[in-house]
């Protein structure tokens, strides 16, 4: 996910009895692209321990889980053990290529079993990305309406959490995304969240960018209007980014008075120590000595906060900068460097 040199009101108390309540059949960048494999993953299937005070699914063969268990067998039981401050944690998926509905039917059904809600990235807008890391996306308008709707289908009655388009929007506003898609762009977003919104238990927001690339959130108030935001459940501030919670909570309040009193979710993936100082140009891509932030929970303290989620998967790459992998790769040691750099929690 390209990060430039910037890069229906529901209360919180309703989010989370929300995404708890799981009593359905079990008949479900920056990023990402299809997860890399660790060497030699598991074959075990059994499900993690749900974190304490999170609604969210935690997926057991993630590519954290699958490290840790590797390195568990290689004797590398410290590192294993560092990194279960990941996979020990809900993160979101993001399923990609054209047929989007396995994934997401395997992780819904799998949700269902734990009693937990499973959080989803839905990015495939055309012209994604401006080209840059996580160039993409669906070939035209037809194409993308058609992923959406398999997308929203296989999401069925299951309570799920989508987050829209990262950077949609917020290209739009830096002018990365040219102008005549501009229109197309919002429209199509628009369609996406009514189209969501028609499953019964989806909650959606549309992705803003994050404090530091749009540096006024005045900026991206109409824009998000066009896009749709008044059908959607709110907006997603700081994915795949690095911006402390107090600094991006200030920035989503200020954009939610904007919005009629718009709730907001919070990417605390990796967030931990805030941002990289200096080159704001490079700041965004696989920034060293970063770590873990807030763990994902519905319990923010906040009446605008819905959740802090990992909607970034931390431990995958932002691209190929600083000796990374492609974009949405898994790259270990830059997962233990978040994890080691982390206060247990």
């Amino acid at each position: 996910m390209f990060r430039p040199t910037r890069t229906r009101v529901r209360t919180r108390a309703t989010l989370a009895a929300s995404v708890a309540s799981v009593a359905l059949g079990l008949v479900t960048g920056c990023s990402s692209a299809p997860e890399g494999d660790p060497a030699a993953p598991a074959q075990e299937t059994g499900a993690a321990s749900p974190a304490a005070g999170s609604p969210f699914w935690i997926d057991p063969q993630s590519p954290a889980a699958r490290q840790a268990r590797a390195w568990e067998r290689q004797g590398r039981e410290n590192d294993a053990r560092l990194l279960k401050r990941i996979a020990d944690r809900p993160a979101a998926l993001w399923p990609a290529g054209d047929h989007p509905e396995p994934r997401i039917r395997e992780a819904t059904r799998a949700a269902a079993g734990d009693g937990r809600t499973p959080v989803f990235v839905a990015y495939d807008i055309p012209h994604r990305d401006c080209g840059q890391h996580s160039a993409g996306g669906a070939t035209d308008a037809a194409a993308y309406r058609d992923w959406i709707d398999r997308f929203a289908g296989a999401l069925g009655d299951s309570p799920a959490l989508v987050v829209l388009e990262p950077d949609a929007v917020a290209h739009i506003v830096d002018g990365c995304t040219p102008g005549e898609y501009h229109a197309q762009r919002e429209q199509l977003l628009s369609e996406a969240i009514v189209r969501l919104k028609q499953q019964p238990n989806t909650k959606v927001y549309l992705d803003a960018g994050n404090p530091d690339w749009i540096d006024e959130p005045r900026k991206l108030v109409e824009p998000l209007r066009r896009a749709g935001v008044a059908n959607a459940d709110g907006f997603a501030l700081n994915v795949s980014n690095f911006q402390t919670d107090g600094i991006t909570k200030e920035y989503g309040r200020r954009l939610s008075e904007s919005l009629g009193g718009k709730h907001f979710v919070v990417d605390t993936s990796r967030n931990g120590n805030g941002p990289l100082r200096g080159d704001r140009a490079q700041a965004w891509c696989n920034p060293p000595g970063r770590a873990l932030g807030t763990p994902p929970t519905t319990d923010t303290g906040d009446p605008v906060v819905d959740a802090y989620l990992w909607i970034k998967r931390p431990g995958e790459s932002d691209g190929q900068c600083r000796g990374g992998p492609a974009a949405g790769q898994w790259w270990a040691d830059y997962a233990l460097g978040l994890a080691r750099n982390s206060k247990p929690q």
